[in-house]
């Protein structure tokens, strides 16, 4: 194998990490706003907690990206 595909298939296979910051984007939000409609006086409370879990998901995804273009353009 040439080291240039070895390179694009690497970078590739980090950026699986930016499926797995979506969907986990899309469960902690999907969970907040259901938790906020069944229980509407609690949803401020946990606003916090929300951008937090937001936040860590979010980093998963952009070090996935940052390894991908480190293999590139490294």
């Amino acid at each position: 194998m040439d080291a240039t595909a070895a390179k694009f298939i690497g970078a590739g296979l980090a950026c699986f990490a930016l499926i797995g910051a979506g969907i986990g984007i899309g469960n902690i939000f999907g969970s907040y706003l259901s938790g906020a409609l069944r229980n509407p006086s609690a949803a401020p409370g946990q606003f916090t907690n929300l951008l937090i879990g937001f936040a860590l998901a979010e980093a998963t995804g952009l070090f996935g990206l940052l390894i991908a273009l480190i293999i590139l353009f490294g």
